[in-house]
């Protein structure tokens, strides 16, 4: 933006009427094309991402929007060294909330900068501080979706119907949770054993989280269950990184013309019209 100049009252209208005319109506076509790529990043075909975390613990998985489509798991089971492999029955997807919430939230930013089209008149600072307020809490919403995981406790991951999709069916004693973090595509998988009746630990159910860690208690049905051991896979997906850098641009466009706003409004409450 160009530097407020130091003039009389007429100049500084002129100056403000042209924000208002011209330079809001750039800012939102800049901003429709930003969020336009951005849109298309969760429409792009699904790419296979593989990852490893310990030797002989890897997956291969295969995400488009909003479904993860494949998943193939090998892990090797610490008790007996069982290798054990699973994945996703061929008739099923698995919806990502965190990716659909994203993409929605988007699309509702867009709809607030295409209904101000070119030939809409702002009349006032204050109406263009309350659209780019709008656009952002949407985008904000939207990243946070990415960047911020849900905290899920035990018996809400057991009853999942994520457990359901794999073939040959989970083992009883293992339980699984995906979940996007920033550009990443997590798997866990989460061993379990029975706590005994007569065990001497004090059972004390875990609460959510977004990682449980080994020792993690829980009750589901008539057993009480302990988590043994934990294995993490990440996948980077390019496309994620793209859609965070999009909504972190528009915000950043969107703050600046706030900023460059209120510098006006500072000098006096000025209708043009």
């Amino acid at each position: 933006f160009q530097g407020i100049r130091h003039t009389n009252k007429a100049e500084r209208e002129e100056e403000f009427r042209w924000l208002l005319h011209d330079e809001v109506h750039a800012v939102l076509r800049q901003l429709q094309d930003i969020l336009k790529e951005a849109s298309l990043r969760f429409t792009l075909p699904g790419s296979g991402t593989e990852a490893q975390a310990e030797p002989e613990q890897e997956a291969s998985l295969c995400l488009a929007y909003p479904a993860l489509l494949r998943q193939d798991v090998n892990l090797k089971m610490p008790r007996n060294n069982q290798l054990l492999h699973f994945a996703f029955r061929d008739d099923k997807q698995w919806k990502l909330q965190q990716i659909q919430d994203a993409r929605n939230h988007v699309r509702q930013a867009t709809y607030l900068l295409t209904n101000r089209d070119d030939n809409y008149q702002f009349k006032t600072g204050a109406e263009v501080l309350k659209l780019m307020d709008a656009v952002m809490l949407q985008l904000t919403r939207a990243r946070n979706r990415l960047t911020t995981p849900a905290t899920l406790t035990l018996p809400e991951i057991a009853a999942s119907g994520l457990t359901r999709m794999f073939a040959p069916a989970l083992p009883s004693d293992l339980l699984v949770n995906v979940y996007i973090n920033l550009n990443k595509l997590c798997l866990t998988v989460y061993q379990l054993h029975a706590l005994q009746p007569n065990s001497t630990k004090n059972f004390r159910p875990a609460g959510g989280a977004v990682l449980h860690s080994p020792g993690a208690m829980f009750e589901w049905g008539s057993q009480r269950l302990e988590v043994s051991h934990v294995h993490k896979v990440e996948c980077v997906i390019p496309w994620l990184n793209d859609a965070l850098v999009y909504f972190t641009v528009s915000l950043q466009l969107c703050q600046q013309l706030k900023d460059k706003i209120s510098v006006f409004s500072s000098y006096w409450s000025y209708r043009p019209f």
